[in-house]
């Protein structure tokens, strides 16, 4: 657990957490925990049982935002995605009148990306920390949206170019997690949009109005991955009916080729049987003949097949 003393973008470590008990004459705290350390805070800033209970479950949180008396609990995911997978990790903020309290259970990117910000932009109260804190998850979703987009575009050059049975194993994967995470991407907006309207004490009024502006990201984030899961279903389409192309393409040589040897087949049939006396069986020159006749019916049919374009 690492506790920090923010004045004006500057951070000064803090030692002791009782400390931060009492309201600073300027600037707020910003107490950075684990899970376990909830268990400790818990009683010295009078944090509900309910958002205890929330924080310490397996299961996946939802984004929410729950109003006690003297603190708000609020809920958001941050997103990240390694090319084949999509994670959200769950980012749980406690505000305060004078503090804010995130509690983590992995490493989230934005609590490190949110310091040099915090300086900049000279923040001393927290209810600004959590508005940049927000941005800065919402604008994360931009970034591995595009990357998302990137990945379904390369997967549709390679099913044009050369379809594999791997593709559909990707595309079934990636449509899965993007039809989950469009799951989350719904209450996180209601959530964002709460912070914009709803009657909010511990938010500065003027500030408040700000969060508008990431609302309307967090829809816009929505309606990209409602685009991208149509696009998941147009790629799937785009692989069954490249399938079927190329498994026409096969049927369509392998015809022609047993066309072509057909008339061959019949002439070493006829040759093959047991009579005493077929044209040009006993001359000398008959076998070579016949090898020219067949050779020129086959490429005579193969050249034929070329110029209708059916080879």
């Amino acid at each position: 657990m690492k506790i920090r003393l923010v004045k004006n973008g500057i951070f000064t470590m803090v030692d002791d957490i009782t400390e931060a008990l009492i309201p600073p004459d300027d600037g707020f705290y910003w107490i950075d925990a684990d899970i376990d350390d909830l268990l400790e805070l818990q009683p010295l800033f009078g944090i509900h049982d309910l958002a205890v209970e929330d924080c310490m479950t397996e299961e996946e949180q939802r984004p929410k935002l729950e109003v006690y008396e003297s603190h708000y609990f609020i809920v958001i995911n941050s997103i990240r995605f390694d090319d084949e997978e999509i994670f959200l990790r769950a980012l749980n903020m406690f505000l305060g009148r004078h503090y804010l309290i995130t509690v983590t259970k992995q490493k989230i990117n934005e609590l490190r990306a949110i310091k040099p910000i915090l300086w900049e932009e000279e923040v001393s109260r927290p209810d600004r920390m959590l508005y940049h804190l927000v941005d800065l998850v919402v604008d994360n979703y931009f970034v591995v949206g595009d990357r998302i987009e990137a990945r379904i575009e390369g997967l549709e050059e390679d099913i044009l170019m050369h379809t594999k049975k791997s593709h559909l194993t990707e595309i079934i994967g990636l449509r899965s997690e993007i039809l989950w995470l469009k799951k989350v991407l719904g209450p996180q907006r209601d959530v964002i949009g709460a912070l914009n309207k709803k009657e909010l004490k511990l938010f500065d009024v003027q500030l408040q109005k700000y969060f508008g502006d990431i609302h309307e990201n967090a829809v816009k984030i929505y309606e990209t991955f409602e685009t991208y899961r149509d696009l998941m279903g147009n790629l799937r389409e785009a692989y069954q009916s490249s399938v079927a192309n190329r498994a026409n393409e096969i049927m369509r040589v392998f015809t022609a080729l047993t066309t072509i040897f057909m008339p061959l087949t019949f002439i070493t049939g006829v040759y093959g049987m047991n009579f005493d006396y077929i044209p040009g069986m006993h001359d000398r020159a008959g076998s070579i003949v016949l090898l020219c006749i067949m050779a020129f019916l086959g490429l005579g049919m193969f050249y034929f097949f070329r110029k209708k374009d059916w080879l």
